[in-house]
């Protein structure tokens, strides 16, 4: 490999790696599509809603949760790949018309690890639907 070749190569896993620290440095961002066909079971609801998850360094949590076309009883964060259910791992407080995360939430290493990997989804109830009516999956 010619000296040319060496430095592009190495000014490229800089870059990579300076923006990967950046991100961890403050924090992680996912934006999440609710519906209830994510739901375990599926359902037919007409129901939506988007959440945005925030994830810092400290594995400090922050999330607004907002919907449309259903009457919430109550929202948070659960751990569980994709197609299964868990439990209850963030609870939300009912903000207005959506949800948000308490202050001071944070997850654990075993819950951080589980949120790098996929296995954390949001999760909002209704009266009609106590087990949960939309869904979705928290993808990093």
């Amino acid at each position: 490999m010619g000296q040319s070749a060496f430095k592009t190569g190495m000014v490229a896993v800089l870059v990579f790696a300076a923006s990967l620290a950046s991100s961890l440095a403050f924090g992680q961002e996912v934006k999440v599509v609710l519906s209830g066909s994510e739901e375990v079971p599926s359902n037919a609801t007409s129901a939506s809603g988007n959440a945005t998850v925030t994830v810092g360094p400290d594995m400090s949590v922050t999330v607004s949760v907002t919907t449309s076309g259903i009457a919430a009883t109550a929202s948070h964060i659960h751990m569980a790949p994709a197609g299964q259910n868990g439990p209850v791992i963030v609870p939300f407080v009912k903000n207005g018309d959506g949800f948000s995360t308490a202050p001071g939430a944070k997850l654990t290493e075993a819950q951080f690890s589980a949120f790098k990997a996929g296995n954390l989804y949001v999760n909002v109830h209704s009266a009609a639907n106590p087990g949960g009516e939309i869904r979705g999956q928290i993808r990093p």
